[in-house]
């Protein structure tokens, strides 16, 4: 939450290599999406694109879903700054 932001981000997808002119369902998914679980609390969510230069592995894969960085995984992996970002806020009132 942002009021005690422990996991901060947390990594719900990754697809990789989606066609200019197509959906995400055309592309390589790397991390299955899971849906999002969050506690009690105002969550925000973001989508963020970034454009390959062309189809590439990806040389390190992110360990672990918790505590993801999308900075610590982009950087090493040569996508350089998004092109696009979108975010929500998204509150769930009881458990």
């Amino acid at each position: 939450t942002p009021s005690d932001p422990i996991a901060r981000e947390y990594l719900h997808w990754i697809v990789t290599d989606i066609p200019g002119t197509t959906t995400a369902s055309f592309g390589s998914q790397l991390i299955s999406y899971e849906i999002p679980r969050p506690m009690i609390g105002i969550h925000r969510y973001v989508f963020v694109l970034f454009k390959q230069t062309g189809r590439q592995t990806v040389l390190i894969p992110p360990r672990s879903r918790r505590n993801f960085s999308t900075r610590d995984f982009a950087d090493p992996n040569g996508l350089g700054l998004p092109v696009a970002a979108v975010y929500f806020n998204a509150q769930r009132e009881t458990a």
